[in-house]
């Protein structure tokens, strides 16, 4: 689930640099030659990606609240997801819209401090919930992902005391859990509520593709498979099944968006029957994914027990050999291997990665698009440029200071800390 978690946010800068080149997009920055085929490939990503996202912060909500108890992991999120909100809302999401302006017409020359007060001017809008500010420069962005979570995450917590308690509900999560075992399929059944919010309550194109409330289905999703083992041994046993049912409903869900004019929002019966194929895939493949990922986890498992578990050949006797004096333990932490140590140091990034990497995607885009090249050419230095800066960004302006460390949201307070959290994630 960790390493999921940090693929798909790398994959974010590849995704959010390809919409720079994507015909039907409105990104920030665009290219003047675009391309249809962009958003064919990028769909199957956004089907999935973003669900999988919420049902991993799900998961891991359930074991922190266990660990915390409900007032310390209130406070906790508040303080991990809180103020980067707010920090980086502040700081880095008047960029994109300020070389939105820029991009958009040559001759706007209005300075970056100038612009930053027409971006503050917000109002309130509640019926947005949970989006309560809005404006007409101002916009959280990429940080929708972190207002839904930290909003879920609060939410979570009355449950987590007044109703998740109680008999009756033990004993019909008990039975759920026992169905999904026993009855092959079952746990595909909640296929039919995200495509019945998909068809009915339609899409949102700034969330990622899925309706807000979506996403709190995929987290509870996640909460409850982190109560019961036996909704992981479902998912195992149905991977198969649900990754090629969830690939032939996005398939067939292609052409109603290739053909509508807003396949989104449009109450046609090809764009609702589309929308309705596309929920229902995006179920199937969020219980592919990591049923399939289990599955392999635990063949490793046991190819390593059998291997223990074998009788060596006895071999010959050999004459003693006199003992050496033994060596002197050398202090420090025993070596790794250059993947542990990259899987740990990503582990603890992911989140300020998320929060950097598309202000920079934007601030790249707006250079490369000046380039006489081919798109290919554009993207992949395009995609180049913004890893690295946002790495760099991470390595020297963000994970040194206990300061800025807060700012974005780490756990640990030192890099040393944080690398040791890392290095038990990843054991």
């Amino acid at each position: 689930m960790d390493a999921v978690r940090m693929l798909v946010v790398i994959g974010l800068v590849f995704f959010h640099s390809a919409l720079v080149y994507a015909t039907d997009d409105d990104f920030y920055v665009k290219n003047d030659e675009t391309t249809g085929a962009i958003l064919i490939v990028a769909g199957f990503g956004v089907v999935w990606a973003m669900p999988l996202l919420f049902l991993i912060s799900g998961l891991g909500a359930r074991h922190s609240l266990r660990r915390r108890g409900a007032r310390r992991f209130t406070a906790e999120r508040l303080l991990r997801l809180g103020v980067p909100l707010v920090f980086v809302t502040l700081a880095l999401n008047p960029l994109p819209q300020w070389l939105r302006l820029r991009s958009a017409d040559a001759d706007h020359h209005e300075s970056y401090l100038a612009f930053l007060p027409r971006f503050y001017d917000v109002r309130p809008e509640p019926a947005e919930f949970p989006f309560l500010l809005q404006g007409e420069h101002f916009e959280t962005g990429h940080l929708w992902f972190v207002v839904l979570l930290l909003t879920f995450s609060l939410l979570l917590v009355p449950l987590h005391l007044w109703l998740l308690p109680r008999e009756p509900v033990r004993r019909i999560g008990d039975r759920v859990a026992e169905a999904a075992v026993c009855r092959r399929g079952l746990v595909l059944l909640p296929a039919v509520a995200f495509a019945v919010i998909c068809a009915g309550a339609r899409m949102e194109e700034d969330f990622a593709g899925w309706h807000r409330w979506s996403y709190l289905l995929f987290f509870l999703a996640g909460f409850a498979l982190a109560a019961d083992d036996r909704f992981r041994t479902a998912m195992r046993r149905d991977a198969g099944v649900a990754a090629w049912i969830g690939v032939v409903l996005f398939a067939a869900a292609g052409p109603g968006f290739a053909l509508a004019d807003e396949p989104f929002t449009e109450m046609t019966a090809s764009a609702i029957a589309s929308r309705t194929l596309f929920g229902a895939a995006g179920w199937c493949l969020v219980v592919a994914i990591p049923g399939l990922l289990d599955r392999r986890r635990l063949r490793r498992l046991r190819r390593l027990r059998r291997r223990g578990e074998s009788e060596r050949p006895e071999r010959p006797e050999r004459p003693e050999r006199p003992e050496r004096p033994e060596r002197p333990e050398r202090p420090g932490r025993p070596r790794r291997s250059a993947i542990e140590r990259g899987y740990g140091y990503l582990a603890t990034a992911v989140l300020p990665l998320y929060l950097l990497h598309q202000p920079i995607v934007v601030g790249v885009a707006y250079l490369v698009t000046g380039w006489s090249a081919p798109i290919p050419v554009e993207y992949a230095a395009l995609v180049a440029i913004s890893l690295t800066l946002t790495l760099a960004a991470y390595e020297l302006l963000v994970r040194r200071t206990r300061v800025t460390r807060f700012l974005f949201g780490m756990r640990s307070p030192s890099p040393r800390r944080g690398a040791n959290e890392a290095r038990s994630i990843a054991s």
